[in-house]
C-alpha cells in the first residue's frame, strides 16, 4: 500500500477510535476518565498527527527522488 494510502487507513482509524472515545465518555465520566483522555486520548490525537506530517513529508521525498531518478 501506499503512503497516501497508509494515511488514509491512518487517519481513518484514527477517526474511529475517537468516536468510540466520544461514545464511552458518555457513560464514563469521573477522575479516571479524565486522566484516561490525558494520557492517552490527547496523546495518540498528537502522535497521529505527528505522523501524517512526516508521511506527507517522505511523500514528497519519494515524489522528488522519482522525479530525479527518470
Amino acid at each position: 500500500m501506499s503512503l497516501a494510502g497508509n494515511k488514509g487507513r491512518l487517519l481513518g482509524l484514527a477517526r474511529g477510535i475517537s468516536l468510540e472515545w466520544a461514545e464511552t465518555k458518555n457513560h464514563w465520566h469521573d477522575a479516571k476518565s479524565e486522566e484516561f483522555d490525558r494520557k492517552f486520548m490527547r496523546e495518540l490525537s498528537a502522535q497521529v498527527n505527528r505522523s501524517v506530517t512526516v508521511m506527507e513529508q517522505l511523500e514528497e521525498l519519494l515524489k522528488k527522488v522519482r522525479s530525479d531518478c527518470e
